[in-house]
């Protein structure tokens, strides 16, 4: 047994490969720790007014697609007045630097209205909430929107508001649109501070933002626009889904294609519909004639082309008048300026024609004149009556006609030349003063060289009857149209005489006749115009040679100026010393004359001149008779008396009741305290006057009353009863004195003396 080999020993090892499996175990649970300490998520609450469609470990968190979180538990929420529901949501930790306290939740869930589907992706997934990171500090609780939020400010793009009247259809999400492409959508809306408009925000995509310019007009895009008269139908609308959800469009108008950017901080303000944002431009009107017009209907008409609309017309509160709301074409805004006018046209049947007859068709509307380009803007206007005349630049001869009478003439009157119309009336109204009409004639382009500064226009409405008992009746008229509707003709007697005025002034006379008389124009200056008018003759020895035309004031209204033509030998009577006076009724119980002017009227009577020194126009019309003006021979005296009594100028100067002169005239004295009364001896009889001689008033009659002798009349002459008259007698021997010297003064006596009657001395008489 000893043979065998020792055995060797070695000490044991501590260490066994069996420990290398709990050491693994270690590290592997030690990295599943950290793992599961790194992936564990942010825990935080969120308030919502109901937990509806939210389920505990199934409702996800999701930003831009991506499952951010989850929610890991429901509960009540007891606090406050109202209660809801706490959802306690894990969040992942990558997400950490978003959970701010402006960050907002909100609930996904499927929505079908007007404005769309939304929330679609929920029927398969179900519901989600919804994140928006926001800024501030960090939170863990949070309060959920009741629904998706509008669209950030931040987002690229453009982001506008409008202001509306009202909101219509529109609603969060409904489409914008610009020629019918969906180039933003509606982000929200409230009223404003004033609560008087809406106020709506509207986002364009970042690609179409340079669309929208200053000058751009938004419009109410929702529905459908029908428009139905007898003219025909009208619909429009932007497009199917404006139809259904509501929508905005705009637009900018042509006239401002070259208007610059848009700045986002100012508003613009939302068209009722696509005509209003067309149309544009507001302007008021008030009509004291609306009849027929309807707001929304009635069109605004510049020659025959539609600029406008009304859109709104109020009653005044006195019933007489409306104002009328227009909007204008934007094309039209430098032409709304003072000068503009307005008026209705509606159908009208009269003699002179019809006019407005398009008005049958379409309905009555307002037609517009625009003012001149760069006059001062104005918008509110007044309505005319009546169409306007023409405008002075349309292509014609525009001139005035003066007339006393208007007749029968009115507005659309023909003008005729030859019984051909050449123009027609456009307006009339009275002068300045009063006393005359101005017409306004427009002669068309083509006829406008018939006229020159030699034509004559008459008034040729009617009809003019001619005739006596031996030659007939002669009924005479210009045309059908003029006899029923009234009329103007003109003539032109002599080619080649140019018109003297741009817009050229002609009197309209009466008749053809009167229209083409010759002669010459005179005017004749008068202190006053009684009994004289247009068509007071002319005479000289008892034939016309020429009639008054034209009766007015002079310049200085202190005179009247008579304008008229002679007829008969001009030559000979407008010259230099012709004389004209009035000739009038003289009634008197001694002297009558001029009686046939009672029944003809007073006229004119002239006294030509002489010799031939000249032609004259102008002349100044004699107070009385040249035969009264001249100066008479004889012997004149001035008698100074206390009273003039009844004396007036031409009563006799009698000697032994012979007329030997007449009184010629009267005034005060220097002093005022005498009246001088000058007389006028006949040649024949003035050596009858002598320093002693005595005059008297011999007006009227003397009665001497007794008691035995009865009652005594004395008077001087029958003419000098009726009329007044003076009286004289010169003494004999020594108290007769020397002959009287011309201008002498002798007192005049009331009364004379008994003695001076039995005065009678021989005096020869001068030859």
């Amino acid at each position: 047994m000893s043979d065998l080999p020792k055995a060797k020993t070695r000490p044991a090892s501590n260490w066994s490969a069996i420990w290398v499996l709990p050491l693994i175990a270690l590290l592997i649970g030690g990295w599943l720790g950290w793992r599961a300490y790194n992936q564990t998520g942010i825990e935080i609450q969120v308030r919502f007014e109901s937990g509806e469609g939210i389920q505990a470990n199934k409702t996800e968190v999701v930003y831009k697609g991506m499952s951010v979180g989850k929610v890991k538990a429901l509960a009540l929420d007891d606090e406050g007045n109202t209660r809801g529901v706490i959802a306690t949501v894990e969040m992942n930790k990558d997400v950490q630097q978003y959970l701010k306290s402006s960050t907002r939740f909100w609930l996904v869930k499927p929505s079908v209205t007007l404005a769309g589907i939304t929330g679609l992706e929920t029927l398969v997934s179900g519901n989600y909430i919804a994140i928006s990171p926001g800024e501030g500090e960090n939170a863990r609780k949070f309060k959920a929107l009741a629904e998706e939020p509008p669209l950030s400010d931040a987002k690229p793009g453009l982001h506008l508001t409008i202001k509306a009247d009202r909101l219509g259809s529109l609603n969060r999400g409904s489409p914008v649109f610009y020629k019918q492409i969906q180039v933003g959508q509606v982000k929200s809306y409230l009223l404003s501070e004033d609560q008087n408009t809406v106020e709506i925000k509207v986002f364009i995509e970042p690609t179409y933002a340079n669309l929208v310019r200053k000058h751009t007009r938004f419009w109410n895009a929702s529905g459908i626009s029908i428009d139905a008269n007898l003219s025909g139908v009208k619909v429009r609308s932007e497009s199917l889904a404006s139809i259904v959800a509501g929508g905005i469009a705009f637009a900018t108008p042509e006239n401002r294609r070259d208007s610059p950017p848009t700045d986002p901080t100012l508003p613009f303000r939302l068209y009722e519909d696509f005509d209003a944002a067309q149309a544009g431009i507001r302007v008021k009107v008030k009509l004291s004639d609306f009849e027929g017009l309807q707001a929304g209907r009635t069109p605004v008409m510049y020659k025959g082309i539609q600029v406008g609309n009304l859109k709104a017309l109020k009653v005044d509160p006195d019933l007489s008048s409306a104002t009328a709301e227009l909007t204008l074409d934007p094309l039209a805004e430098d032409y709304l300026v003072q000068g503009t006018q307005f008026w209705v046209v509606k159908p009208s049947i009269s003699l002179a024609g019809i006019t407005g007859l398009e008005a049958l068709v379409k309905g009555n509307y307002i037609a517009v004149r625009p003012g001149d380009k760069g006059g001062a803007p104005q918008r509110e206007f007044e309505a005319r009556p009546k169409a306007p005349p023409l405008d002075l630049r349309s292509p014609g001869l525009h001139l005035v006609l003066f007339t006393e009478n208007l007749g029968s003439l009115e507005v659309g009157s023909p003008i005729l030349y030859k019984q051909v119309k050449v123009g027609s009336v456009q307006s009339y109204q009275f002068s300045r003063t009063r006393k005359q009409l101005v017409i306004g004639v427009h002669i068309e382009k083509e006829y406008e060289g018939l006229v020159n500064g030699s034509t004559r226009f008459w008034n040729a409405s009617g009809v003019t009857l001619t005739g006596g008992l031996t030659g007939g009746i002669q009924v005479k008229s210009e045309s059908l149209q003029s006899l029923m509707a009234g009329g103007i003709a003109f003539d032109t007697p002599e080619p080649n005489v140019p018109l003297k005025k741009r817009i050229p002034r002609f009197r309209l006379y009466a008749d053809k006749e009167q229209a083409t008389q010759k002669g010459t124009l005179i005017s004749i200056k008068v202190d006053r115009a009684d009994g004289l008018r247009s068509g007071t003759p002319i005479r000289f020895k008892g034939l016309d040679v020429g009639k008054v035309e034209d009766v007015d004031l002079s310049g200085d209204l202190q005179s009247v100026l008579l304008k008229a033509r002679i007829t008969e030998v001009p030559e000979r009577i407008a010259r230099v010393g012709s004389q004209f006076w009035v000739v009038k009724p003289e009634l008197g119980l001694i002297k009558t004359a001029n009686l046939e002017t009672l029944v003809t009227g007073q006229y004119i009577e002239v006294q030509p001149a002489a010799k031939n020194l000249g032609a004259q126009t102008s002349f100044v019309a004699l107070p009385q008779p040249p035969e009264a003006a001249v100066a008479e021979a004889g012997l004149s005296l001035v008698l100074s008396a206390e009273r003039r009594g009844s004396l007036k100028i031409g009563v006799p100067v009698t000697y032994r009741e012979v007329t030997v002169g007449k009184v010629t005239g009267y005034e005060l004295g220097q002093t005022a305290d005498r009246v001088l009364i000058h007389i006028l001896i006949e040649p024949k009889y003035a050596p009858l006057v002598r320093g002693g001689t005595r005059f008297w008033n011999s007006s009227g009659f003397g009665i001497d009353i007794g008691l035995f002798k009865g009652a005594t009349v004395r008077t001087e002459s029958l003419e000098t009863l009726i009329q007044g008259g003076i009286a004289f007698a010169t003494p004999d021997g020594e108290r007769m004195g020397s002959p009287a010297r011309p201008e002498q003064t002798f007192p005049l006596f009331d009364k004379f003396e008994d003695e001076w009657l039995t005065w009678a001395p021989k005096i020869p008489l001068a030859k």
